[in-house]
């Protein structure tokens, strides 16, 4: 039988990988290609909420998630769920999964009705 003492460090352990592995999946860049990706289509779904904001988009019969930043920051950059809707035309900037089979990318620009929303400005590409 193993000590409270042992007992609980195991618990911390495993309460501390299982939080950091679920954090390491879903933030940073590593599972994105280096250079930018550019997807036009329309949207099927919007979703402004944790970890982050997302857009399903419909590209030439092809379903695409669209990952933007996480809700606060999507928000501070002006995209919210009033600036765009289901069946508009969207163009999203930014870099795609490695996996090319997976049509998946994160976005740092979202152009929608003719308006810009830079989610990460700090990685918006060179004009």
């Amino acid at each position: 039988m193993l000590s409270p003492f042992i007992r609980g460090a195991t618990l911390a352990a495993a309460v501390m990988l299982a939080a950091g592995t679920a954090a390491y999946a879903h933030h940073g860049w590593s599972w994105t290609q280096d250079g930018f990706f550019e997807l036009k289509g329309r949207i099927t779904a919007i979703y402004i909420g944790n970890p982050h904001a997302t857009l399903d988009v419909d590209a030439k019969g092809e379903a695409w998630r669209v990952e933007m930043a996480p809700p606060s920051r999507t928000i501070a950059a002006g995209f919210t769920e009033e600036v765009a809707k289901v069946g508009d035309e969207v163009t999203a900037i930014g870099h795609r999964s490695r996996d090319e089979s997976e049509k998946r990318m994160k976005a740092v620009r979202v152009i929608v009705g003719g308006k810009t929303y830079d989610v990460y400005p700090d990685r918006v590409p060179p004009a």
